[in-house]
Formats: C-alpha cells, sequence, structure tokens
C-alpha cells in the first residue's frame, strides 16, 4: 500500500521478515523491507523512504547512477561517524 510506513525497531521485528543475518545488518544501516518482498539497506532504504513520505521525484533523481552512489558514501561516512555527527547534529539549543 503507498504512503504506508510502518516503524520498527530491528530489536524487536518480528520474526519472519527478521532473520539472524538481518539482525546483524541492522544494526549497522537502516533497512527496509517492500511491499514485494524486496530487502533495501543504506542509502537505497533512506530513498525509498523519500518516495514514501511524498519525495517520489527527488528519489527518483538520486537513485540514478552516479548520485545513488554519492547517497550511499555519505550514508556509510556518517553511519560510521555518528558520534562526531551528533555533536552538531539534532541538538537542542
Amino acid at each position: 500500500m503507498r504512503g504506508r510506513l510502518e516503524v520498527v525497531p530491528y530489536q524487536k521485528a518480528p520474526s519472519p521478515p527478521m532473520t539472524p543475518e538481518i539482525h546483524r545488518a541492522c544494526e549497522r544501516a537502516i533497512h527496509v523491507i517492500t511491499p514485494e518482498g524486496a530487502i533495501l539497506r543504506a542509502g537505497r532504504a533512506s530513498l525509498y523512504v523519500l518516495a514514501e513520505i511524498g519525495w517520489p521525484r527527488l528519489a527518483r533523481i538520486l537513485r540514478m547512477v552516479p548520485f545513488v552512489w554519492a547517497i550511499e558514501l555519505g550514508y556509510w561516512i556518517v553511519a560510521r561517524n555518528r558520534r562526531f555527527f551528533a555533536r552538531f547534529m539534532f541538538r537542542k539549543d
């Protein structure tokens, strides 16, 4: 169903669809399981969410090569440096 997302912390996700392999992968990146059963992770999962919350054109453009490579690289950098970025982002003033 378009426009519907169910957000579940990976620690509380039901099995199935959660498997031990997906559980380990979820420790490092967000995952989305589409209604068709495809599993998206990291930057591609973020682009899926972007499309579902109302930005489908932007998500479609960013899925194209080489943009998707930049999205994945940016996701990788932020995910591996969460503490550093947390100092500057999402702060209450």
